[in-house]
This record gives structure tokens, C-alpha cells and sequence, in this order.
């Protein structure tokens, strides 16, 4: 066992502690990642089948990290019988994956049963949300008004676990509702025509599945034997019902995770599932992960005080044998300018020092806030990478896997109609309204023969997909589809677009060791279950930037957290009722202060707390006290910057910017 042998005495009690109910509370940088793991090695050393074993976490980003380490450790394994069990049966792995993946390979593989094709479509965000509008517009409603807050409350619904039919059977005498169920049917009209799922569906026809048949569930629960689900804090409902199925039987399930942590409660995520987990499994054995990797002393005696305050929380305490470390440095600018350009020298003079740009992130509360810190980047020629920017919704990338799915999938009405013109094949907005109508039989015999010879082209591109290697297949639709020629004029932006589509050839050659249907089916998936972190994995230097959500889960040795300001971080809607529910702003407050918490915790070696006396906000100067979080934290801690220097230092200031 002499893998047992790096890790702390808390981890070793997580990893030996295999059967019935586990509860492990992880701190931020307590090697949760690290425990989980060494416990998959363990249950694989004790004779438990590698395809037994279930391991779930919520970003594809920590799913890919974990399965890699998993599997080198697997394949370095010092122990005989784990290397001899796992050459012999190597296409036994563990299934390391994130919710909506696993609803993914569960639906597909009952996919007669749920009436639905194997390859049926899944709608991204931009799918759905074009879909909700179309709907919208056809009950005469304006989406400006409308789109998000129905979107919210359909995606809130379907992750407590209601469908459409049961949604509608409530019949409120409520205009919000009313509209909310109109549009939903339309939208559900949309979904089953194409033959397609939302990503709130993954996960609700999952749970359905699982409810209606009985012998499936078996069928799953025999499988996974021993289940683990990583940032269980975050789970909502229906994740959570499903976990609770697929454990029912053997009750060998492990979750991790931390209550200062649970900042998705706006997408559905119950910190009850977490705190009520004992009260769920009476005989669960309980084991916390508080010795910290990542952080000084006094970024986590900053952390641990700000968190202390929340009442919904399993009380913990963050320590480390790392050293103090330097003070948290402050600053204050006249306005968000000012604040901008401090972060962008201070990052310039750590990366001269130095500092890979790669180590600094610079953490907002809104998405706003980017554009003046992009603005400073690029004044002092500082390279840096915007978070959120996602590769698949480049519109070059959504044509071509449009082609995939509707190749696959000629139901696919929506990817149809994109890309029927891609190239221009001279088919008009009459021709794609006859087309959407189900009137092709009304066009002209000349129309008619484009839009035939196109779906023939499709059915060719589906034999292709079914036999050909991923990436072969894939450049061979670049090719005979028309879009290689359509971009290669070599103007600029057609020759980015070019290059782009060329990137995505090259990461379909990861799917190429799997079987053709299997491979481009993994292809489709993954595309449409991007996140933002995923486009960290695209190489490109420079300093981080983004939201203090989209950081979750992300380390960095040094951060910036900005706009520390009241009503911008602690963040307040200008236009709430200060006067509700009074738990639920206490709730919301909560939340607010977790991610907080969850910024501090980034950080490794240096943490920079900035904010601003004034900010532009929706074309409003706005006259800012800084945020109530900045008077939790003690001097002691701190040190005051002034435009890129310490005071205590008492140093010329590197700039100076003149009003």
C-alpha cells in the first residue's frame, strides 16, 4: 500500500473508509482531488472491478483531471494485482464523469425505451435560448421582457425535477405562469420535433427513467457499486435524486465537498442535500479534510474569518504548514480606471519579476467589469486570456458540428435550416420558411433539387461519420461541404475562421482510438457540454480574467479580486425589494459571502483586494463605499497600495493618472 503513503491521516481515514455512506467535508486546497483518487486505486487494489466504480464531478474541466490521474496511477501502480488486473482488462475503466455526461451515456443507452434516436440532438444554450424566443415571438410576446425570466423558470422547474405535462397540470391563475406554460409547450413542441434535449433534460429524463422503469434503475444500481460525487454542495435536486437512486441499493456512496463553497443556489443547487446528508444516512462516517496545500497563513486566516460569520454552514477550520507569506494588498482608485491600470502594471511588473502571466487571474463579481480591465491590458501590452469566450460558440464551429448532427440526425430542423446555406446554395428566406413549415412540395422543381441533393450529401456525410476515423470525418465534411474553399479567400478573418475550423480537426483526434460511432458520438457530446473553464485548455499566455464563479474549482499563486464595492461585491440588484423575505436575504447574503470565500481561496502566494470610490454603471457615475467584507478583515493582515507600491514601502508610485 504504498500509494497510502502521501497522504495526511484525515485523507488515509477517507480512502480506507469504503463501504456504506461517506461524508468528507474538503476544505478549498485540502488535496480533495488527491483523496479521491487514491480511494479509486484502493477499491481496485481490494479486488472491486474498475467498471464498479463511479466517480461524479460538475466541470469537465476537474472530470478530464481526475480521470488522468486515476489512470496513470492505475498504469504505475506498484501493485501487481492492479497492473495485472487492469492490462488484462483495460477496456474496464472507472467512470469518471460530470452529471450531464453520465445523463448523456444513461439515455442513449435506453434510447428505444425513451422513444428517442441514439443520436438525438442536445441543445446548448444558444440553442435553447433561439428556440424560447421563436416561442415567444409566436405567442406575440416581446423575449427582451421575457426570454431569461422564462428561461429561469424553466430550467429552475426541470431541476426539481417537474416536466412540462406535470408543470402544466398546476394551472395557476397567475400571468407569469400562464405565459410561462404557453411558451413551454411550444418550446417542448420544438424539442420533440427535432428529436433533441436541453441540458436540463439530461439530467430530468435521467431521473424519470430511473422513477418510471424499475428494472433499468437495477440495472445501473448493479453497476456502480461504489459511487462518488465530487461538489456535492452544489448538487439540485434532481442530481441529487438520482444519486440517491443509483446508492440506494448498496449505500456505498462517498461525497465531498464544502458548504463555504455553495455559490450556484441561482441554478438550482440545495446546500440542504449537504447538510441533511446525516440525517439521510444515520450510519455515515464523517471525516474532515482541513489542513490546506495551496495558501500562506494569512490568506487563510483572512479566509477563515470571513466564513466564520455564515450560520448555513458544517463548521471548519483551514490550516497550514505553509509560511505566513506576504500581507493581502489593498487598493483604492478614484475610479474603475484607475483601479484597471493598477492590476494591469501590478501584473506587469510580477510577470518582469518573473511571474508566468499563466499564475495571476484577475477575479470580477460581474461580466461588466472586463471591459475596462481589457481596456488596461492592452494599453500596457500585457497579454491576457477573458474567460467565457467559448471555442464552440464561434459561429465556423457551430456550422460544422451542425453538419455532424444534423448528418446524423435529419430532424435536427434547427441545424438544418443553418446550414442549408452554408455555403450559399442560393435557397432565399421564403424557400427556408416553406421548408420549416413542411411545404418543400410547394417550391419550385429548381429548389426542390438544391434542398434534395443537399440531404443526399448529409446521408453521405452519415456513412462517413459511422466508418471513418473522427478527424477523418471530419475533414472530409470540411472539404465536400464547401466550407474550405468558402474560407479560404485569405482575408483575415476568413483565414482565422479557417484556422479555427483546422483547430477543431485537431482535437477530433482524441475521439480516433474509439470506434467510428462511438467516437464522433463522444465528439458531439463534449462540444455540447463545454464550459468556460474548458477554454483553458486552449494554449494561449497570458494573465486570467474572469467572473469569481467561472474560477471554481481553479488555483492560482496570485489574485486579484476587484470591485470590491457595496452592491457590486457583496452584489444587490438595484431594483430589489429590500423589504422580502427576510431568510431569503439572509441566504442571499450568505451565498454572497461563500464567494468571497471561494475567491480568497484561489490564491496561493499573493492576494490583491482593489475596489473604487467611483464606477460607471449602465452609463451612471455611481459614488461607492467599499465593500462591508473589506471591515471583517484585521489590519494585521493588510498592507495599503498606492498605484503599485506598498506605503509602507514608500516607493515612487509607478504611474500617475491625471484628472
Amino acid at each position: 500500500m504504498n500509494y497510502l503513503e502521501s497522504l495526511n491521516l484525515e485523507q488515509k481515514k477517507a480512502v480506507l473508509a469504503t463501504e456504506g455512506p461517506v461524508l468528507i467535508v474538503a476544505g478549498a486546497g485540502a488535496g480533495k482531488t488527491k483523496t479521491l483518487t487514491h480511494r479509486i486505486l484502493h477499491l481496485i487494489e481490494k479486488g472491486v472491478g474498475p467498471e464498479r466504480i463511479l466517480a461524479i464531478t460538475f466541470t469537465n474541466k476537474a472530470a478530464k483531471e481526475m480521470r488522468e490521474r486515476v489512470f496513470a496511477m492505475l498504469n504505475s501502480s506498484a501493485s501487481v494485482g492492479v497492473k495485472s488486473a487492469y492490462s488484462l482488462r483495460q477496456a474496464n475503466k472507472p467512470v469518471v464523469s460530470t452529471f450531464h455526461s453520465l445523463g448523456v451515456q444513461i439515455i442513449k443507452e435506453n434510447s428505444e425505451l425513451l422513444k428517442l434516436p441514439r443520436h438525438f440532438a442536445i441543445f446548448d444554450s444558444a440553442d435553447s435560448k433561439k428556440a424560447l424566443k421563436d416561442a415567444l415571438i409566436y405567442q406575440n410576446l416581446d423575449p427582451k421582457e421575457h426570454l431569461d425570466k422564462v428561461r429561469h423558470i424553466i430550467s429552475n422547474e426541470k431541476g426539481r425535477g417537474v416536466n412540462f405535462t406535470e408543470y402544466a397540470e398546476k394551472n395557476f391563475d397567475d400571468y407569469t405562469y400562464q405565459i410561462t406554460k404557453n411558451v413551454w409547450r411550444k418550446y417542448q413542441e420544438t424539442l420533440s420535433r427535432e428529436n433533441a434535449l436541453d441540458f436540463d433534460d439530461l439530467l430530468l429524463v435521467t431521473l424519470k427513467l430511473f422513477q418510471n422503469y424499475k428494472d433499468v434503475l437495477e440495472k445501473y444500481q448493479n453497476r456502480f457499486l461504489y459511487i462518488h460525487i465530487d461538489e456535492y454542495q452544489d448538487t439540485n435536486k434532481v442530481q441529487n435524486s438520482i444519486v440517491e437512486l443509483l446508492a440506494k441499493k448498496h449505500r456505498n456512496l462517498c461525497v465531498v465537498g464544502d458548504t463555504d463553497q455553495n455559490i450556484y443556489s441561482w441554478r438550482g443547487a440545495e446546500i440542504k442535500n449537504m447538510l441533511h446528508f446525516e440525517k439521510t444516512y444515520p450510519e455515515v462516517q464523517t471525516i474532515f479534510l482541513e489542513q490546506n496545500y495551496r495558501s500562506t497563513k494569512n490568506i487563510l486566516a483572512v479566509a477563515n474569518k470571513i466564513i466564520e460569520v455564515n450560520n448555513f454552514r458544517i463548521p471548519k477550520n483551514l490550516f497550514t504548514e505553509n509560511p505566513d507569506g506576504e500581507k493581502i494588498s489593498i487598493f483604492e482608485g478614484r475610479n474603475e480606471t484607475d483601479e484597471a491600470h493598477f492590476i494591469a502594471l501590478k501584473s506587469k511588473e510580477l510577470i518582469e519579476s518573473g511571474v508566468s502571466p499563466e499564475e495571476i487571474t484577475v477575479l470580477y463579481r460581474a461580466n461588466f467589469q472586463s471591459r475596462v480591465l481589457e481596456d488596461a491590458y492592452l494599453s500596457y501590452g500585457v497579454s491576457y486570456q477573458l474567460l467565457g469566450t467559448k471555442f464552440f460558440e464561434r459561429k465556423e464551429i457551430k456550422d460544422l458540428v451542425s453538419f455532424v448532427r444534423c448528418s446524423l440526425n435529419q430532424d435536427s430542423l434547427s441545424d438544418f435550416v443553418r446550414i442549408i446555406n452554408v455555403p450559399r446554395r442560393g435557397l432565399g428566406k421564403l424557400t427556408l420558411g416553406k421548408i420549416i413549415g413542411g411545404k418543400e412540395n410547394e417550391l419550385p422543381s429548381s429548389a426542390q433539387e438544391k434542398i434534395s441533393n443537399f440531404r443526399n450529401m448529409l446521408a453521405n456525410f452519415k456513412t462517413i461519420l459511422t466508418t471513418l476515423k473522427t478527424s477523418q470525418a471530419i475533414k472530409y465534411i470540411i472539404k465536400t461541404s464547401g466550407i474550405q474553399n468558402m474560407y479560404g479567400t485569405g482575408k483575415d478573418e476568413d483565414s482565422e475562421r479557417l484556422e479555427n475550423i483546422m483547430e477543431l480537426v485537431s482535437l477530433a483526434t482524441k475521439y480516433d482510438d474509439l470506434p467510428a460511432e462511438e467516437g464522433i458520438e463522444k465528439f458531439l457530446t463534449d462540444s455540447a457540454l463545454a464550459s468556460d473553464q474548458d477554454s483553458l485548455d486552449e494554449v494561449k499566455s497570458g494573465v486570467k480574467l474572469m467572473t469569481v464563479h467561472a474560477s471554481k474549482g481553479l488555483e492560482f499563486e496570485y489574485v486579484f479580486i476587484c470591485g470590491l464595492e457595496l452592491d457590486l461585491f457583496p452584489h444587490r440588484r438595484r431594483n430589489e425589494n429590500t423589504k422580502g423575505n427576510r431568510e431569503e436575504t439572509q441566504a442571499t447574503n450568505e451565498e454572497e459571502r461563500r464567494l468571497f470565500y471561494v475567491a480568497i481561496t484561489r490564491a496561493g502566494k499573493k492576494l490583491f483586494l482593489t475596489h473604487a470610490q467611483t464606477r460607471t454603471i449602465f452609463g451612471s457615475l455611481q459614488v461607492n463605499s467599499p465593500s462591508e467584507f473589506l471591515d471583517d478583515i484585521s489590519d494585521k493582515y493588510t498592507e495599503k497600495e498606492y498605484y503599485g507600491n506598498t506605503i509602507s514601502q514608500n516607493k515612487k508610485p509607478l504611474f500617475k493618472i491625471e484628472f
